[in-house]
């Protein structure tokens, strides 16, 4: 890829059904497009028309439809951006389970029976030295075991983002050492670490103040002409965006959720020079070669 060339990734919601205009609409899609191997078919249909990879929360869903995606075959596979925890399956869980004990039980079973060490001895370090980041590096470590096997050659791991919900709730806690943490062991990992946040003027405003390098992060917010989910407004979000230029910022909700139009979203995209790559969800195979098309024109 031309490195001059913005990133164009497929993002996950209709795989999920998750509309953010109503429950109706998400309805109105029918469960085809949440089926892996419905769903990988959009994605083939969107890497042939643009696209240069995934932005992708990890869970079973979204894993098989990795494994479903061909090999590369000597060409350059696809990056995949993986979100991590998928709060929303763990909150899910959480409920059904007993609360935070319960789910913590869960999650710590798994670790066990994936047959990563690593992961294992980060966590028991954690809970012997009651010490959180060791047990953040476990968890970490566990769902870089389980993206690697789902992924083998098909796709390249690029980057590994923190999920908006953690992301902003460490942001309000401040929890400086939660994010000095991921930074620290994903980039040991040799892959990108990042955010993803609804919020990144605080984001932003918080890194400074904790000396946190914004330098090839990876930093995923809401982008779109008429200000949807960003938080606290749209003049502000695009400030925050021109004074990070060292950092990789990826936009979503460029469509505002639906409201939108893909041309008229191609060209505020373009007209942020900061902005490295958009991340756009399809449910169709067609719709996924016409907005791909469209995105990779505007944006070069």
């Amino acid at each position: 890829m031309n490195s001059n060339q913005r990133t164009l990734l497929v993002g996950d919601n209709p795989f999920h059904g998750v509309s953010h205009l109503s429950l109706e609409k998400a309805r109105s899609r029918g469960q085809t497009v949440t089926a892996p191997q419905y769903a990988a078919e959009v994605v083939g249909a969107a890497l042939e028309s643009g696209a240069t990879g995934c932005l992708f929360s990890i869970n079973t869903v979204t894993l098989d439809v990795l494994r479903l995606l061909p090999d590369a075959a000597g060409r350059q596979p696809p990056s995949l951006y993986a979100i991590v925890p998928y709060t929303y399956e763990y909150v899910r869980l959480a409920v059904l389970l007993g609360g935070i004990p319960g789910l913590a039980t869960k999650l710590a079973k798994e670790i066990a029976l994936s047959g990563n060490w690593k992961a294992v001895l980060y966590g028991i370090n954690g809970v012997v030295a009651r010490n959180p980041q060791a047990l953040l590096n476990a968890y970490m470590a566990y769902e870089l075991s389980r993206v690697r096997a789902a992924i083998k050659n098909r796709v390249s791991l690029a980057a590994v983002l923190i999920h908006e919900i953690a992301t902003d709730m460490a942001l309000g806690l401040e929890m400086e050492w939660f994010f000095k943490a991921h930074v620290a062991f994903i980039k040991k990992q040799g892959l990108r670490p990042g955010f993803n946040t609804r919020n990144l003027p605080l984001l932003v405003r918080q890194f400074r103040r904790w000396g946190i390098s914004l330098e090839g992060i990876a930093l995923a917010a809401p982008f779109n002409a008429v200000g949807f989910q960003m938080c606290p407004s749209r003049e502000a979000c695009e400030s925050a965006l021109m004074g990070v230029p060292e950092a990789e910022a990826i936009g979503f909700s460029l469509l505002s959720g639906g409201y939108g139009r893909p041309r008229e979203a191609a060209a505020y995209a373009a007209s942020l020079p900061h902005l490295k790559g958009v991340a756009l969800g399809v449910s169709r195979p067609e719709q996924a070669r016409e907005t791909f098309q469209l995105f990779r024109e505007a944006l070069g």
